[in-house]
């Protein structure tokens, strides 16, 4: 699913935005809620993660935060890069193996790509902080833009199901 890559990609830009719009998206009930996911529907997660969120969007402007390459930050995005696969493996009873995979690849691609890319416009603008405004409310596009999908994916799935239900006369 294409989608779980884009979300591994926000991941890796962003490491709580992506969680955070789940949890939004599986609050409004946009997403079925089965297995372990159960949490991620609770307005105590949603809270949480949009906390989370926030702080990393205000953190990422200051001089002194570590490199998102270096083994912590890097370790976090790897770890939520799967979370946010796996949870949405789940939702569509998918393998959870391959979200797991395509989450990780994503969060790869988002921290290693992103971070080439906003440190080339940062050099080309002279400074950083309009890049990473940018890139957070790019990580927070492609995590709304992924979530809709998954969402109109699932009601599609919806609808041929009940296509399939036999008529009751």
């Amino acid at each position: 699913m294409v989608w779980i890559l884009l979300l591994g990609i926000a991941t890796g830009m962003r490491t709580m935005t992506p969680i955070a719009v789940l949890c939004w998206f599986m609050w409004f009930a946009t997403l079925p809620v089965t297995g372990f996911n159960f949490w991620t529907a609770n307005i105590f997660a949603v809270g949480v993660f949009t906390l989370l969120a926030l702080g990393e969007y205000y953190v990422d402007t200051l001089p002194k935060t570590p490199s998102r390459k270096s083994t912590g930050p890097l370790v976090a995005r790897l770890i939520f890069g799967a979370l946010v696969g796996s949870l949405v493996s789940s939702s569509f009873m998918n393998p959870l193996a391959g979200g797991i995979l395509l989450g990780v690849a994503g969060a790869l691609i988002g921290t290693f790509g992103g971070y080439r890319v906003r440190m080339s416009l940062a050099r080309w603008l002279n400074n950083d902080l309009p890049v990473a405004v940018c890139e957070s409310l790019l990580a927070v596009g492609i995590s709304a833009f992924a979530m809709q999908r998954l969402g109109a994916e699932f009601v599609l799935q919806q609808h041929e199901a009940l296509l399939r239900l036999p008529l009751l006369r």
